[in-house]
């Protein structure tokens, strides 16, 4: 669909650091901002009006989106991270590229109404049940990159290597369609992969257990070459550096490290169980860390250290992971109130600095660094939180963005705007009709 100029008026706006009333924001064909204008008081003829806080577009760098489908069936009872699997596994069964573009594509348009604009999908259900390759290898990335722009958000779709189910072992059945069988098939397959309007592809190791240490220079090279970026689950689970060290004889984030994995390009999602000196190899090596603590919390993971990883020079960004929820401001004031839990202070990160890793900081580690600012030249992507609801309504934000980080959800949000178009107009999709009944209607398909 084409794109045209339009211009918005934001009843208040998040411009470098600070709250501003009446900014105006004009937007071009070519989707990006062309212009910002603080000061204006009223919203002019012709212009959209966004009441509320206008912020930029969310960026949630990491997704699983059919682990939507296990939402509210896994809460039920105990068990751990790895009683948890068998259910996703069974999900993972039941889909193939049609009924996973249904279920995306309203992942990703609730995913809209939420403020979120850009979304890291880390994709590892590759090919049919037991292994064989659909007539497209593609297909299922294929589905998730269709689903997203049909929803009105755009996508960096991760391809993800995943070969084995543990050190030197096969993959289980239940894997079988997630294995490209060696890296170098993998790299085959994943470059048939294009970028286009609204899509950036990149690259992902499923974890050190998944991709065999000797085949992790291929998945390295093929992000390199391309300049794209390049994910890893690290350390989400004891039990993975509890293998890792009998494997090898030191940490994943030590193999990653020596593997040359590491990097500025490259993010660690969950780093939930770090040693010291790992902490230094990630900081050290500027490699990026996505949080993602209501998924960490869900699943009884653990805390993470963003406090020491950021102090020593990882950049935050953060993702909605499993979808237990679907609220980046819930994961940015999650990690500043776990970590109160952790050291029984308070204040390890401002709003700003909580808002910055789920929007411009997301974006750069999904390939974007053209988004996430309300700046001119920068991608016209941007969301409005309402300032009336029961959780927002009080003192009209002066100085920062703690209405939004610390009180607001994604029930607030408004609208959103991608490439400069009305994606979410108060509070409805305006591409995908009824939301709610898409995913039930979604989910119910996948079960038996």
């Amino acid at each position: 669909m084409s794109l045209t100029a339009q211009t918005y008026w934001a009843e208040h706006a998040w411009l470098n650091g600070t709250v501003e009333p009446g900014v105006l924001i004009e937007t071009g064909a070519d989707g990006l901002i062309r212009s910002v204008r603080p000061a204006v008081p009223a919203p002019p003829a012709g212009a959209v009006s966004l009441r509320g806080l206008t912020l930029p577009g969310l960026a949630n760098a990491h997704s699983h989106a059919f682990h939507r489908a296990l939402r509210s069936t896994v809460q039920v009872g105990s068990g751990t991270f790895w009683t948890w699997r068998e259910s996703m596994y069974a999900t993972a069964a039941a889909l193939d590229p049609d009924s996973y573009f249904d279920l995306a594509r309203a992942v990703y348009a609730e995913m809209a109404l939420a403020g979120i604009t850009c979304v890291g999908e880390f994709h590892y259900l590759h090919h049919a049940p037991g292994g064989t390759p659909y007539d497209d290898p593609n297909a299922m990335g294929q589905a998730l990159i269709a689903a997203a722009a049909e929803a009105g958000i755009r996508i960096t779709l991760l391809d993800t290597c995943y070969l084995s189910s543990g050190f030197g072992t096969a993959p289980s059945q239940q894997q079988e369609r997630f294995s490209d069988t060696t890296a170098e098939q993998w790299a085959e397959r994943a470059s048939a992969l294009g970028s286009g309007r609204g899509v950036r592809i990149g690259a992902a190791v499923h974890s050190v257990r998944a991709v065999p240490a000797r085949e992790l220079g291929t998945v390295v090279r093929w992000a390199e070459e391309r300049r794209a970026p390049l994910h890893v689950h690290l350390s989400e689970q004891t039990a993975e550096n509890d293998a890792c060290v009998e494997a090898h004889g030191f940490t994943p984030t030590r193999l990653l490290a020596d593997h040359g994995v590491l990097g500025p390009r490259t993010t660690a999602v969950h780093a939930t169980h770090l040693t010291q000196g790992d902490i230094r190899l990630l900081g050290r090596s500027s490699t990026g860390v996505c949080m993602c603590p209501t998924t960490e919390r869900d699943l009884a993971d653990g805390i993470g250290p963003a406090a020491r990883l950021q102090a020593t020079g990882c950049t935050l960004s953060l993702g909605s992971d499993s979808h237990a929820v679907i609220d980046l401001f819930e994961e940015a004031r999650a990690m500043e109130l776990d970590e109160r839990l952790r050291t029984r202070a308070r204040g390890h990160w401002t709003a700003a600095q909580l808002l910055r890793a789920a929007t411009v900081d997301g974006h750069s580690a999904l390939g974007w660094p053209e988004a996430g600012l309300l700046e001119t030249g920068m991608l016209a992507d941007f969301t409005t939180v309402a300032l009336d609801s029961v959780r927002t309504a009080g003192p009209v934000p002066r100085l920062g963005a703690e209405t939004a980080v610390f009180a607001a959800t994604a029930a607030d949000v408004r609208h959103t705007v991608v490439a400069g178009r009305h994606i979410v107009c108060d509070g409805a999709h305006q591409l995908v009709n009824d939301v709610p009944a898409a995913l039930a209607e979604s989910i119910a398909a996948l079960r038996p």
